[in-house]
């Protein structure tokens, strides 16, 4: 049968119903990470967004959505003209999605949170503006890489979107200023991932007194040559 896939007990699954199990998929795991994300207060209220690349356009969470509280069934899914297509009311943050999904073809999730230690970074001033940490830690190097910092603007700026998109292929982080991350990833997952290890560099970074020193540029091209961090 064309366009279908043969169970073990000989009946068939439509190429429709394959699809629909990995769209649910993907709703159940934004879901997830929207709990553990909320519980473990890297995301308060109904800040932050997250959302997924699918076939055939995007999965994103309603707008002033709760993190903590998804809906799988009420996740807005647009098409990839930015249409609503079902669930509730897109994220104001969707042009930014799509942005750094055009312009990076292996981005297959985002996740944007108001996690507290990144924005004080912000706020009690960032190491540079191309590199908001320093390479304190081996983990942050290869798990993060290059973070810059986007300066302030209104939550949904087309301007920011567009600033955003012109550097995702050649990130996997932005900061925004007051605002918090954007990380985007091979999956919702590791792009929480990701995050979570940007938080910790930065509580790290700001709990020390003396600042500690980077790592030295031996250490980096270690981790370059045998891990492949992107440095």
């Amino acid at each position: 049968m064309s366009g279908a896939t043969q169970r073990p007990d000989n009946t068939t699954i439509s190429a429709p119903a394959i699809h629909a199990t990995s769209e649910s998929r993907v709703r159940e795991e934004i879901c997830v990470t929207g709990a553990s994300l909320y519980q473990r207060g890297y995301t308060v209220g109904r800040a932050g967004n997250i959302s997924a690349r699918l076939d055939d356009g995007w999965l994103i969470t309603p707008t002033d959505a709760c993190l903590g509280r998804l809906d799988p069934a009420n996740i807005a899914k647009v098409d990839f003209d930015g249409n609503a297509v079902s669930g509730g009311k897109p994220s104001k943050t969707l042009a930014l999605h799509r942005g750094i999904y055009a312009r990076n073809g292996e981005a297959r999730g985002i996740v944007h949170t108001h996690s507290t230690h990144l924005v004080a970074l912000t706020l009690a001033g960032v190491w540079s503006e191309h590199d908001v940490l320093p390479p304190i830690t081996p983990y942050y190097v290869m798990k993060v890489g290059h973070v810059p910092l986007i300066r302030y603007s209104r939550p949904g700026d087309p301007q920011v979107a567009a600033q955003i998109a012109a550097l995702a292929d050649q990130v996997r982080a932005v900061l925004l200023e007051r605002l918090g991350p954007v990380v985007w990833e091979r999956s919702v997952a590791h792009a929480s991932y990701a995050l979570e290890e940007l938080e910790e560099t930065a509580r790290l970074w700001l709990m020390t007194n003396p600042r500690p020193a980077p790592l030295n540029e031996a250490a980096l091209d270690e981790l370059r040559s045998v891990f492949g961090a992107r440095w």
